[in-house]
């Protein structure tokens, strides 16, 4: 489960990100530039164009311009793509896929929790695989007909994250809970560290098209196997051993079948644990879509990186990334087992490693000149911090409240998509005609200021303990039972 479940993840934001790295070969940067602030809901001309990055201001020939640091610049081995949108269009594109994406969440925690999460999270993949193979369609009728398509693939993507927090929390024994969702959702950092080289590679040596068609294609065949492996409970797989499943009913507490609670809206809105997973969800998806959605524009357009390198240089922080997320998750749960920490802590302290150090890492990044080495390696160190939120907030939904964790993840997930529209659009005005080092650092000063709100909050108002309303209630019958068992 868990390890199907990361690579469904690993579709899921793959098939999110792959159009940060293929629109920037579907664009026709030559038409856009002539352009100025008009914009186009057709093709560019086909001219094919090779795009320089730098103009040299002293006539000399443009296979030999020099950057601002005075170091000489080759020519990207890039043709311009035929769509002529502005940086506004781009960003309306990037950010579409939200607005599907914010309408599902709690929609989707109480079908998996009523339902089945297996069919859920499956679909929801499925979906997005289908809408990857129509994309390069919808791009060549319009851009409104791809935000269409994106849309589509946000409503399905939605239901995700809340349908896997429901299987996680029918699978995982809490003291392997850490381990199990590092792992299932160290997918999403895996899918952007497979999918941002490999699209590039396919951008620059097939065509941008191919991008949607190999990775949509790849992703059918998972979920063939998806139907046949996963189970929605322990009790409903038929090869489980019984050891096992006992384990893990005995682990979980759910060993006698019992009818899904109803959710308890009133103490849910005014529980302070379940605040601060709101607050610190939506504030670190700030950054996190900083990352995700626009490093690969920062690294283009400020670090001056061709789209091939780009590609493959945006993916060497999620690797860092994923390899961290899962050291931290083995440590966390090793020192919980043996009670060294709580798991308040736990959830705090990786909170607080997914917010400071990254934010700190991203103002410096604006301030070391022309020396992109270090630009990389803080990028590098700013991303592999991110990758405590898996272990911290992430999981926490499960910690405070197991039979409602779905609901849970749709509501905090609602609020966290918020940045996912805004941050495209956002970045898109901010650098519109204005791709600067002074424009990136404003930008990273506003991710400062709401990451360090992030830990603040949290680590006040943060809990690892079951709340009271998410216990259940004991009846009469539970209490017959206790009886016998104690006689027994």
């Amino acid at each position: 489960m868990a390890v199907m479940g990361c690579i469904g993840f690993m579709i899921v934001y793959g098939l999110k990100v792959n159009l940060s790295v293929a629109i920037i070969a579907m664009v026709n940067h030559t038409a856009v530039a002539n352009m100025g602030e008009h914009h186009d809901d057709g093709h560019g001309e086909d001219d094919h164009h090779d795009l320089t990055l730098l103009t040299n201001s002293s006539g000399d020939s443009p296979n030999n311009t020099l950057n601002a640091c005075g170091v000489e610049e080759k020519k990207e081995n890039l043709n311009d793509g035929p769509f002529a949108w502005d940086e506004n269009v781009q960003g309306l594109i990037l950010a579409s896929y939200f607005y599907g994406y914010i309408i599902t969440q709690v929609p989707g925690g109480w079908v998996a929790e009523k339902f089945s999460a297996k069919h859920v999270f499956g679909i929801g993949a499925l979906v997005n695989a289908i809408c990857a193979l129509l994309s390069p369609v919808a791009a060549n009728t319009s851009y409104a007909a791809l935000i269409v398509i994106r849309i589509i693939m946000g409503i399905a993507g939605g239901v995700t994250l809340p349908g896997m927090h429901v299987l996680v929390a029918a699978w995982a024994p809490p003291q392997e809970r850490s381990k199990i969702a590092a792992t299932v959702y160290a997918g999403m950092t895996l899918g952007t560290l497979v999918c941002m080289p490999f699209s590039g590679l396919l951008a620059s040596k097939v065509g941008w098209s191919s991008i949607f068609y190999v990775q949509g294609g790849l992703s059918l065949l998972w979920y063939i196997l998806w139907l046949f492996l996963v189970y929605d409970s322990p009790a409903q797989h038929p090869r489980i051993t019984k050891s096992e499943r006992k384990f893990i009913e005995e682990s979980l507490g759910t060993v006698v079948k019992s009818e899904k609670p109803s959710v308890p809206w009133k103490s849910v809105w005014t529980s302070m644990p379940v605040w601060a997973i709101i607050v610190a969800h939506t504030c670190n998806n700030w950054g996190w879509y900083m990352l995700l959605v626009k490093l690969p524009t920062y690294m283009r357009y400020i670090l001056k990186f061709d789209i091939e390198a780009n590609a493959g240089l945006s993916a060497v922080p999620f690797l860092c990334m994923w390899i961290f997320t899962m050291i931290l998750a083995n440590v966390l749960d090793a020192l919980r087992l043996r009670n060294m920490i709580t798991t308040t802590f736990a959830r705090k302290l990786s909170t607080f490693i997914a917010s400071i150090p990254p934010a700190i890492c991203l103002i410096c990044v604006t301030f070391v000149g022309c020396n992109t080495d270090l630009a990389v390696a803080l990028l590098t160190l700013g991303t592999m911090f991110v990758g405590g939120m898996y272990s911290g907030f992430l999981s926490n939904h499960i910690d405070i409240a197991p039979p409602f964790a779905g609901t849970l993840m749709g509501i905090s997930n609602t609020f966290a998509t918020l940045p996912g529209i805004i941050v495209p659009s956002f970045v898109g005005y901010m650098t519109h005609g204005n791709q600067t080092v002074e424009a990136w650092r404003t930008i990273f000063y506003i991710t400062l200021g709401i990451f360090l709100f992030e830990a603040i909050f949290y680590c006040i108002f943060g809990s690892g303990e079951q709340q009271e309303w998410a216990k259940k209630k004991p009846s009469a019958q539970d209490g017959e039972q206790q009886k016998l068992n104690d006689v027994a």
